[in-house]
C-alpha cells in the first residue's frame, strides 16, 4: 500500500493537471471502485459533473480532492490505486475504472486500479476534512505536527516500537517500509517496548521516520513494480536507497552484516541483527 511519500507524490500531480477545472463527465467503468458511494455508481456520475476541484489534500496516506463547493472526493487507493492523467484519445491503460473528463477539454483524469481494493467517494463538506478520516492524526510533514507530544504518547502505548509507528492515530502516514528503514536509522528492534523508551529516544525515532520520507519524496517514492505511479504513469526510485526493507540476505550498509526477514503481523519485518539486537524482555512475541 502506498505511504506517505508516494501519496504526497500523487497529490503533487494532482495539484498540477485538475486543480480549477470543472467536471463536464464521468464514466464508471466497473462499479466496485464506488462502493463506497452508497447511492451508487449512477449517483457517482451526476452528482459531480459541473463540481470544480480545488488544490487536493493530504493526511498521512488518505488522499482527498476538494471540491470549490465545499465537499470532496475521497480516494482510497489501496494496494494498487492509480490517478492518471491522460488525453482524452488515448487508449485506457489496462484496469482503468473510472473517467473524468473535464469542460476545458484536455487532459483526462483516469482511476485506475488492478486490484480494485481502492476507490472513490464523495464526502459531503468534507473540503476541509472528511469526516471519514477524521481519526487519522496527523503526519509528521503536516505544520501542526507535535513531534514532543506524539512522542510522549509513543512513550505511553504498551507495545513494540514498529506497532507504534503503524499506528496511524498516533502518527499517519508511516507503513511498513519506512517503519523498517526509521528503526535502522536509530539502531532499533521492531519488538522494543515502547515504554523503556527515553523522550530523546522516541523523539529520534520520529524524526528519522521524517528525515527517510522526505528522502523518499525527494526520488519519487519508492516503486517495486508497476502498482505504484504517478499520474504521468511513472515510477519512484527510492527503492534504490533502501538499507534493510526488501534487502535480505544483503549486507547492511552501516555493519555487513546480513540483513534478516522476520515475521510481523502478517508481513514482514526487515533489520540488521547486529545493529538492531533483539531486546531480552519483547513487547511481544513476533
Amino acid at each position: 500500500m502506498p505511504e506517505l511519500p508516494e501519496v504526497e507524490v500523487v497529490r503533487r500531480g494532482l495539484a498540477a493537471g485538475i486543480g480549477g477545472r470543472q467536471i463536464a463527465r464521468v464514466e464508471v467503468l466497473h462499479a466496485r471502485p464506488v462502493r463506497r458511494h452508497l447511492p451508487g455508481s449512477d449517483d457517482f456520475e451526476t452528482t459531480l459533473v459541473g463540481r470544480t476541484f480545488a488544490e487536493p489534500r493530504r493526511r498521512g496516506k488518505y488522499l482527498w480532492l476538494p471540491f470549490t463547493d465545499g465537499d470532496a472526493l475521497l480516494a482510497h487507493l489501496g494496494m494498487s490505486g492509480q490517478f492518471r492523467l491522460e488525453p482524452g484519445g488515448a487508449p485506457d491503460a489496462p484496469n482503468t475504472r473510472i473517467r473524468f473528463s473535464f469542460a476545458d477539454g484536455q487532459p483526462q483524469l483516469r482511476f485506475v486500479d488492478q486490484r480494485m481494493f481502492g476507490g472513490l467517494s464523495l464526502s459531503p463538506g468534507g473540503a476541509e476534512l472528511p469526516s471519514e478520516i477524521a481519526h487519522i492524526a496527523r503526519d509528521p510533514f503536516d505544520p501542526e505536527f507535535a513531534l514532543e507530544e506524539v512522542a510522549r504518547r509513543l512513550r505511553r502505548k504498551r507495545t513494540g516500537v514498529k506497532r507504534a509507528l503503524l499506528d496511524q492515530q498516533l502518527v499517519s502516514g508511516i507503513g511498513n517500509i519506512y517503519a523498517d528503514e526509521a528503526l535502522w536509522r536509530a539502531r532499533m528492534h521492531y519488538a522494543r517496548a515502547t515504554r523503556t523508551l527515553p523522550q530523546a529516544r522516541a523523539r529520534e525515532l520520529l524524526e528519522h521516520a521524517s528525515a527517510v520520507m522526505r528522502e523518499a519524496l525527494g526520488e519519487g517514492g519508492t516503486s517495486f513494480d508497476t502498482l505504484y505511479v504517478n499520474v504521468n504513469g511513472s515510477g519512484g526510485y527510492f527503492d534504490r536507497a533502501l538499507a534493510v526493507y526488501g534487502q535480505d540476505g544483503r549486507p547492511c550498509p552501516r555493519c555487513g552484516t546480513a540483513i534478516v526477514r522476520e515475521p510481523f503481523m502478517n508481513r514482514s519485518s526487515y533489520r540488521c541483527p547486529r545493529c538492531q539486537r533483539r531486546p531480552v524482555a519483547s513487547a511481544y512475541s513476533p
